[in-house]
């Protein structure tokens, strides 16, 4: 099962070199495959998002995606972009560009929506609850949709520990994406 690691401010921090610490050694010890850097409240987002694609860079067989900003993905080199629920119409520019596309999805009908889009991949959120984040979807939900698309999806919300990677292993599911999972 693939891994997806999303960064988060309040662990990771936004001091640069405490950053590109914390998040090396974070990708030694848990090896995803995936790492978005996303920090929404940054002031200086561009010069740390260059950060965690040149640490990304350090490791074979890692991908760097940015949060929502296409044009930097594109500038710094990074595998590519990921969009919030409401960037769908962005999803063409991106591929244009070369770059791989995570959306961020909450029903079925984005997941299929995004497929027909041509975006790489989607996570579909929330499986397990996850504060702030509304009804969990659970794991029938995630298998129900699973059926109906061709897309790779990344389960998201409230993957915290191993119970609930278990749980996701009983499903077809591509991989897993979380920021708490990777403290």
């Amino acid at each position: 099962m693939q891994k997806y690691l999303i960064t988060s401010r309040e662990f990771y921090t936004d001091t640069p070199a405490v950053f590109r610490s914390i998040l090396h050694e974070q990708i030694q010890k848990y090896l995803p495959q995936y790492v978005l850097y996303r920090d929404k409240s940054n002031l200086d987002y561009d010069t740390q998002a260059e950060y965690a694609v040149q640490v990304c860079s350090q490791f074979e067989n890692v991908k760097s995606f940015i949060h929502q900003k296409v044009d930097l993905a594109k500038k710094l080199n990074a595998t590519g972009v990921h969009f919030t629920s409401k960037q769908f119409q962005e999803i063409e520019y991106a591929k244009s560009l070369g770059l791989e596309v995570i959306i961020s999805t909450h029903t079925h009908d984005e997941v299929i929506d995004a497929q027909n889009l041509g975006a790489d991949y989607v996570t579909y959120s929330p499986i397990f609850a996850s504060p702030g984040k509304g009804e969990t979807k659970g794991i029938n939900d995630l298998k129900e949709l699973l059926k109906k698309c061709n897309i790779k999806v990344f389960a998201l919300g409230g993957v915290v520990d191993a119970l609930h990677v278990e749980h996701l292993e009983e499903t077809e599911v591509f991989g897993f994406a979380s920021i708490r999972y990777f403290y």
